[in-house]
């Protein structure tokens, strides 16, 4: 049976337009979902939903199931009474082509630290019933988070990381924890507001996305940063010294992206601690995802079948050793407690698997044996190897394409740093001439086996380097692009669409007879 096929873009809400400073759950992230489905596209890939954290990455978030308050739409606090016009005016040091985050932080946390002293002290108990409501239904992961941001605010009198607070609290005290809550009451209550309006807005973001036909695919990093609430909370599964501190870190050995690695400096799983829990904290993150995102792409897939173990005291990632990850019995955890789907009926998959870097055939078989569909990446396909996997002709049906990721350079920039002999390669698998080169990478994924063919914007819109982006490796200077309206023409989405139906993507229809997927 072939699979249901589906095409999609793949946008961080950072980079919509907007008037501060960053993209938001405001009215440019609901016209951008009219625009896909303008567009005949059925998926909106977005990159982790969570805070940033060092160089404003989204992969190191103070915590994995907490929402990025920087995300929060500053006018519909102002809707609902807690601000005003004036409080939310445009700063004139924003900028609509970059997120300048130096100005975009400081006037987002001050205007909602202005929204939450309100709220609290606004009398209108519908308001308030609907956050103690969410704070109930999310106090699992709420309460520690809350408390570890309120600490934050301590730190400067004591170090940078929360290993350097008393000795009382980085081991959890219970009295210690009891008396920090009471004493940074009102700043935990800050934190908790920011996560009720999140998550009220974002509920309404994909609503209204479902309603149009579009799915939200969301992105779980495998690591969390050492710095977050998970790894305070829970120092058990996490392989740590006796200060807090990680004893070993996470990254990848030299590949196509670094000729030395990339030492992410995440903490490593202590995975038979995870296995005594029944992978209760990797199924409870699993299924927070899964409330607020449709689809989710798990990043670095290969780490659960082995991952590169980095001593803590190494510069780079050259240094360092494959070691076994939980392989199948994680997920078989997941799918017990959560019921995932993996590809079978109309709806088709619900987890995919980021199969890029070094894959072994341990890793492909631990994909298929959980039932994921991983990801082909053109611009890595063109070595001049008939057999290299990333090639369409080589594809599986049961497969995600996209032209580049968030990792990779726009394909514009891809093309222009290819030498003349590469080019007369691609030009010749495409069979182009005179074709853009976007616009025929878009066509071959689109054209492909593939079930699923995801575009980056900025190949949309035929954006050089200077739209990238995340350069794997390079710390600062990433993570900034937006686009603007002006820069989106009708015809992107008309040639979007005849691209959906000529290649079968367009979304089915309630008459049309689904033809599931094969597992």
């Amino acid at each position: 049976m072939t699979p249901l096929r589906r095409s999609g873009i793949l946008l961080h809400l950072t980079s919509l337009p907007g008037p501060h400073g960053s993209g938001d759950l405001g009215p440019a992230a609901f016209h951008f979902v009219d625009w896909l489905a303008a567009g005949g596209q059925t998926l909106w890939q977005i990159l982790p939903l969570g805070g940033i954290g060092p160089g404003n990455s989204p992969y190191m978030s103070p915590s994995a199931f907490a929402g990025n308050e920087l995300l929060i739409d500053l006018a519909q606090l102002r809707d609902a009474g807690w601000l005003t016009d004036a409080d939310i005016a445009p700063d004139a040091a924003f900028r609509d082509e970059r997120v300048d985050y130096g100005a975009v932080r400081p006037f987002r946390m001050s205007r909602l630290r202005l929204a939450a002293e309100r709220f609290f002290a606004d009398t209108r108990k519908d308001a308030q019933r609907d956050f103690l409501a969410f704070c109930r239904e999310e106090c699992d992961w709420l309460e520690d988070y809350a408390l570890f941001m309120a600490l934050e605010s301590r730190l400067e009198a004591y170090g940078k990381v929360w290993q350097d607070l008393p000795a009382e609290l980085v081991q959890r005290k219970t009295r210690a924890l009891s008396e920090a809550a009471r004493s940074l009451a009102e700043e935990c209550g800050f934190w908790k507001f920011c996560q009720w309006r999140f998550d009220r807005q974002w509920a309404v973001l994909k609503k209204y996305a479902n309603e149009h036909g579009v799915r939200i695919v969301g992105d779980i990093p495998i690591f969390v940063s050492a710095h977050s609430a998970d790894v305070w909370a829970h120092q058990r599964l996490f392989d740590l010294d006796a200060r807090g501190y990680p004893r070993v870190v996470a990254g990848v050995p030299p590949d196509y992206f670094s000729a030395t690695g990339q030492r992410w400096g995440n903490p490593l799983y202590k995975w038979p601690e995870h296995e005594r829990d029944g992978y209760l904290w990797w199924t409870e993150r699993m299924r927070r995802m899964l409330k607020l995102c449709d689809i989710v792409r798990i990043d670095h897939f290969r780490g659960f079948e082995s991952y590169w173990e980095i001593p803590a005291s190494s510069p780079t990632a050259i240094e360092g050793q494959w070691l076994k990850g939980p392989g199948q019995a994680l997920f078989a955890a997941m799918h017990k407690a959560l019921d995932l789907k993996h590809g079978k009926g109309p709806d088709g998959f619900q987890i995919i698997a980021e199969d890029l870097g070094i894959i072994t055939p341990h890793v492909t078989a631990l994909r298929q044996a959980v039932g994921f569909p991983g990801m082909r990446i053109l611009q890595f396909a063109f070595d001049g190897l008939s057999t290299n996997p990333y090639l369409p002709h080589n594809y599986e049906a049961q497969t995600l394409v996209y032209t580049g990721t968030h990792d990779n350079d726009t394909t514009c920039g891809w093309w222009a740093s290819l030498q003349e002999n590469e080019r007369d390669y691609v030009r010749r698998y495409l069979g182009i001439d005179g074709v853009s080169i976007h616009w025929a990478m878009i066509h071959a994924a689109s054209a492909s086996v593939a079930a699923v063919s995801i575009v980056p914007m900025q190949d949309v819109l035929g954006l050089d380097a200077s739209a990238r982006m995340n350069r794997p490796g390079v710390t600062e200077g990433y993570w900034e692009w937006r686009f603007a309206w002006h820069q989106v023409a009708p015809w992107h989405a008309e040639r979007l669409a005849e691209l959906a139906r000529l290649h079968g993507r367009l979304p089915r229809r309630k008459t049309d007879k689904a033809t599931p997927a094969s597992p």
